[in-house]
């Protein structure tokens, strides 16, 4: 292995259920013969684990959560950081963030990377962050203290959500930014036009999602024993719009037989039941919370139909290309979503599945309900939607991107 293949990788928190692209992103790096550790910010909440996360090799690191937690940690850090000469270039860089964003958020990233730079940073050449918002400050500052490069991958709340003026700054500061979505890249790409930002497509490890078995749905809801099985994977925010798609199913005509899933954790599952109870659909929802990869891909298997109605919600979060949509289709699920961020770059409206406008609750109702009735339509849409899956969501396509833009780091002589 070369000295110069060892990367920190920097995350919010790891392992996620919900990250898994993050995570076969990592494996996928190691298999190409990176060299990698994995610095995160908070420690797992998650019962479970994914298979991908077992197969890692790359050791873990936590950073203090909380700086109060671990001072003396912190305090050391500082101490030693002190003497090296990019702690001085640093630090103008984070009181001037500070003034703009006077957070102990802000001061608890300082610390963070204080410590990332004194016990982690010798060990690496450069540092990967994913994130465009709080791993990528850490990132920032430890790379200023510590020497060395850094790059990003961004997604989707943190390019919506980030001040512009700390956007810019980071953009200007990295080697190179990636990002999932076409809008996305187009919006960074006005903040650094100077080609650093990438478009890059999350890859589905298509090994573990294998082809369904060719047996066509014939459910179309006109009896019990043709329960239409409708699916949701999402954690349950705001952004993801499950309030409107429960409001949706109430409405639905009563002679349609429907069952609803719903797998993912979050802080609104309890109201979500709560609402499904208040509309009277509660005995026809399934609320599973999160899941590890296996059972999520046993109810996709078992399902006729994906719905997933994102929103922009009113803190400008948003989805960008939800993985949970790519899964859905590599096993021939038609999609029900919105035309909003990345889902049309993979949905195209009539062809592979419907999209609609964000918080339209008839539109919803009416695109279950002909897809509901009409087995043979949603099964020639799920078709085509694994066909362009298949071939174009690939991870062995979109990780080479990845490994040459860090190998073009790693040969830069800092």
């Amino acid at each position: 292995m070369s000295s110069k293949k060892r990367i920190a990788v920097v995350l919010k928190g790891y392992p996620r259920l919900s990250e898994t692209f993050i995570a076969q992103e990592i494996l996928e790096l190691e298999r190409a013969g990176f060299d990698l550790s994995i610095i995160s910010l908070r420690h797992p909440t998650d019962k479970h684990t994914h298979p991908v996360h077992a197969e890692i090799k790359a050791p873990k690191y936590y950073l203090p959560e909380y700086i109060y937690q671990e001072l003396f940690r912190v305090w050391w850090a500082k101490v030693n950081c002190a003497f090296k000469s990019g702690f001085w270039k640093a630090l103008p860089v984070f009181l001037k963030d500070l003034v703009r964003d006077p957070t102990a958020n802000r001061i608890r990233r300082w610390g963070q990377a204080m410590v990332l730079s004194h016990e982690y940073a010798d060990d690496c050449d450069h540092i990967y962050a994913h994130f465009l918002h709080t791993p990528c400050s850490v990132a920032r500052y430890a790379a200023l203290i510590s020497g060395k490069s850094f790059s990003i991958s961004a997604h989707a709340k943190d390019i919506w959500t980030s001040p512009e003026w700390e956007m810019r700054e980071k953009l200007k500061d990295c080697d190179w930014l990636v990002t999932c979505t076409e809008g996305g890249a187009d919006y960074l790409k006005t903040l650094a036009p100077d080609g650093r930002v990438h478009l890059v497509y999350h890859g589905l490890d298509l090994s573990r999602f294998p082809s369904p078995e060719n047996n066509p749905s014939k459910n179309d809801g006109s009896s019990r024993s043709k329960t239409v099985k409708l699916v949701t994977v999402g954690r349950a925010v705001a952004k993801k719009g499950i309030d409107t798609l429960l409001h949706a199913l109430a409405s639905l005509p009563k002679d349609i037989n429907w069952h609803w899933t719903h797998i993912g954790g979050g802080p609104l599952k309890g109201d979500l039941e709560t609402l499904a109870l208040k509309l009277g659909i509660h005995d026809r929802c399934d609320f599973k919370g999160a899941l590890p990869q296996s059972e999520v891909l046993e109810t996709y298997k078992k399902s006729d139909l994906f719905i997933l109605p994102s929103r922009i919600d009113e803190t400008g979060d948003r989805d960008g290309l939800p993985n949970v949509i790519v899964e859905a289709q590599s096993q021939g699920k038609a999609v029900i979503s919105t035309s909003i961020s990345g889902i049309p770059e993979l949905i195209q409206d009539g062809i592979n599945g419907i999209l609609i406008q964000p918080d339209k609750i008839n539109d919803l109702a009416k695109a279950i309900e002909k897809l509901s009735r009409n087995p043979k339509t949603r099964n020639q849409m799920g078709k085509l939607g694994e066909e362009k899956v298949r071939s174009h969501f690939s991870h062995k396509q979109t990780i080479g991107d990845i490994v040459s833009l860090l190998n073009q780091s790693l040969k830069v002589t800092r």
